[in-house]
């Protein structure tokens, strides 16, 4: 007959097990592909193609006035210190402002010149 202190015991043991389980199998990407690979995927064609943008974020964009050609010479996405350059295999940059790829010689109001 099982005592109590062994129910218990037996409960916390095999639960221990399924949590840990459970763990293993999500902690091994059920599959998925590396979110690396993914992203390579989802590059656009050009800098221009917003097909991957969705409508708020293009608002978003027109708002800050962005334009994929600077007016001023001197103020271009390319030295600004909200731009983020092109990752490896990358052929366009993003802004910390709005999603979708950036000119790196695109302008928008809000530039913010580097030091």
């Amino acid at each position: 007959m099982n005592t109590r202190r062994e129910f218990i015991r037996n409960v916390f043991g095999m639960s221990g097990m399924l949590l840990g389980g459970a763990f293993l199998v999500t902690g091994c990407g059920g599959g998925k592909k590396p979110a690396k690979e993914d992203a390579a995927k989802k590059q656009p064609a050009s800098c221009s193609d917003l097909s991957g943008v969705s409508e708020e974020e293009k608002e978003k964009r027109q708002k800050l006035g962005y334009v994929e050609e600077t007016p001023i010479a001197d103020s271009k996405c390319g030295n600004c210190k909200l731009y983020l350059p092109p990752g490896e295999n990358e052929s366009c940059g993003s802004c910390s402002l709005f999603k979708g790829p950036v000119e790196e010689n695109g302008y928008c109001t809000y530039y913010a010149p580097l030091s």
